[in-house]
């Protein structure tokens, strides 16, 4: 036999237009330096690190279950969201609460989630958004199959969905792409690779050069940014999600980052990760690049600093409290919204489930 030419190109775009010290791109189009949007931009992840540190304290002090922050990650989200309609819909997974709060999801809807309370899941704004996903990549099946059904009803309305480095080694992730390509849906997948898939690096998830050239066996285009650049992010996503709304199918967009903190509250990454190497990650985190660049052409000061602080640590007080006195519920609401009739044996876990209840209640347990 002879030699088969591979007719594939594996070569994937690498955007980047805000530098690790703050200095930005010839490249970047006028509309991309529009500084009242840079500073909502930056608002929104400060608000978003500001809140996360609250709740891992929540966390730590047994006033809130397992948490995943989303420090040093907090551009992905905020440039996605801003990217998008409010017609829009996100299909999240379970660390992308930067592009919620954007999306309208309240703090404390977030920690009532994170608190095992599922009215958190029932957002009062963004209702056409899907819940936190936590099983590793089965938002994207959900995410296909969603655009799928915008399309065929002729919505003009895009679907936008995040997965993590090492759920892209998933075979879920692989048969939504595939679908995607297929069926030319409405869809863009956003690869938040932050390095580690808990305590996997990501040169131990998988042989490719880069996991946004996964695209090309899908038949779809592939596009790395630099996460840690709002402003790149914001461009790239905002082209791809144009892109599918015009007809043009989807896009997979790997987003170069880094996780600045533990996997999740349940984790303790000094175990597994080289603090030298974190130091060196800290120079190049999201919030303070765009602060240099703000700060550079005088759309940023020290006093606008302190008042921004202020106004995040007083609403996030309030969220807090709305989420400490949120009303409990009874034992029903673990079986509730599961089947149109329960199967007898949750029947029987409910009933059970009613008298331990009890039983506590009395002090008798």
């Amino acid at each position: 036999m002879g030699n088969i030419e591979m007719g594939f190109d594996l070569h994937v775009d690498f955007v980047q237009l805000l530098s690790p010290s703050g200095e930005i791109s010839k490249a970047a189009s006028k509309s991309a330096k529009d500084l009242d949007r840079l500073v909502q931009f930056y608002r929104a992840m400060t608000r978003t690190r500001t809140f996360d540190n609250k709740a891992i304290s929540l966390q730590r002090t047994g006033q809130l279950g397992t948490f995943a922050s989303a420090l040093g990650q907090e551009a992905i989200g905020v440039g996605t969201a801003a990217a998008m309609e409010e017609r829009d819909v996100l299909v999240p997974s379970y660390r992308d609460h930067a592009a919620q709060f954007c999306r309208g999801m309240s703090m404390s809807e977030c920690l009532l989630y994170w608190g095992g309370d599922e009215r958190g899941s029932d957002f009062k704004n963004a209702r056409g958004d899907f819940p936190n996903c936590v099983p590793v990549a089965t938002q994207a099946p959900h995410a296909v199959g969603a655009a799928y059904a915008l399309m065929m009803r002729k919505e003009d309305r895009v679907v936008v969905t995040f997965i993590g480095d090492g759920g892209t080694s998933n075979g879920a992730f692989y048969e939504a792409l595939n679908m995607a390509g297929v069926w030319k849906t409405p869809v863009v997948f956003i690869i938040n690779n932050n390095g580690w898939a808990i305590s996997t690096p990501r040169e131990l998830e998988s042989a490719a050069e880069t996991l946004a050239q996964k695209a090309v066996a899908a038949g779809i285009e592939g596009r790395q940014v630099d996460g840690n650049d709002v402003i790149a992010v914001h461009e790239v996503v905002r082209w791809a999600i144009e892109k599918a709304r015009s007809g043009g199918g989807p896009t997979l967009i790997e987003a170069l980052t880094y996780r600045l903190g533990d996997h999740t509250t349940a984790d303790d990454a000094s175990r597994y990760r080289d603090p030298e190497i974190v130091r060196a990650q800290w120079t190049r985190e999201p919030i303070a690049r765009l602060r240099s660049y703000l700060v550079s052409e005088g759309a940023w000061s020290k006093e606008q600093e302190a008042e921004l602080l202020k106004e995040c640590a007083e609403e996030i007080d309030r969220e807090v409290a709305a989420y400490l006195n949120a009303s409990p519920l009874n034992s029903d609401a673990m079986f509730e919204h599961l089947y149109a009739k329960l199967p007898d044996s949750m029947q029987r876990q409910r009933e059970d489930a009613r008298r331990f209840a009890e039983r506590k209640e009395h002090g008798h347990v």
